[in-house]
């Protein structure tokens, strides 16, 4: 290995070492070598850095797309996950079901009418959404077709409870045209970076909501809409029926 690449790696795992647990996004590797080592080429630095984490598997993972991290620290950003259990601990999951039915009306227009729902409404232990909505045509609209919109809404950052709520929103496919998955911000690059990937696949919407700001909500994918099963649409919505299709 040329002196140069050496010093270059030498940095970047210094870099990593000050980063901890949080980790590196890969962008901000390379700013941090180019500030120190500003004699060196760009291409160079990328040419030594993009495949770190085969070249010393050892001593690098990256636990999600883009994040590098010392292998000493694992695949848990511990520090975020403190932070988050600290903010959950203050806030109810309840709390975010009228809003994120509001951001579904008024924001993404995705529902005429939204309402929150939660506990076990429908009977089922294929599970109930926290929250529910309705596209509804208008008497002028030329085309008319109703949509249902369900939500799972999750506080919880633990890599289990994501895997539940992807499981659960997942489930509410079977009777909803549209499905969205809503989780903390705060949930680790790693879980983030795979739900993302499972929502794309799936046709899942994912939104990230600010645990400290129950107002607060992001788009990360939009859901695509699919045709339920129309047995168990009719079967689940008899049972709201006057909550969410009168006004």
């Amino acid at each position: 290995m040329s002196i140069k690449k050496d010093k270059i790696i030498r940095k970047a795992l210094n870099v990593l070492q000050t980063a901890g647990s949080v980790g590196v996004r890969y962008t901000a590797l390379i700013d941090a070598i180019r500030k120190a080592l500003p004699k060196e080429k760009i291409n160079t630095i990328h040419g030594t850095i993009w495949n770190l984490d085969k070249k010393l598997p050892d001593k690098i993972i990256k636990p999600a797309r883009g994040l590098w991290k010392l292998k000493i620290y694992g695949f848990e950003t511990e520090v975020k996950r403190e932070e988050a259990i600290k903010v959950t601990k203050s806030a109810k999951e309840e709390d975010f079901y009228q809003p994120f039915a509001e951001y579904l009306c008024h924001e993404l227009e995705e529902c005429t009418k939204a309402i929150p729902l939660g506990g076990n409404k429908f009977g089922s232990k294929w599970g109930t959404p926290d929250v529910i909505g309705a596209l509804i045509p208008k008497q002028s609209d030329v085309i008319r077709q109703l949509e249902i919109v369900s939500a799972e809404i999750k506080i919880d950052t633990s890599g289990q409870a994501v895997i539940t709520a992807f499981g659960q929103a997942s489930a509410y496919k079977l009777f909803s045209h549209k499905v969205y998955l809503v989780l903390p911000k705060t949930i680790i690059d790693e879980d983030k970076s795979r739900v993302e990937s499972l929502c794309l696949i799936s046709g899942i919407g994912l939104i990230l909501l600010d645990l400290a700001n129950k107002n607060k909500f992001e788009i990360k994918v939009r859901a695509i809409k699919h045709e339920p099963d129309t047995f168990y649409a009719n079967e689940n919505m008899k049972s709201i029926e006057s909550e969410l299709f009168k006004f």
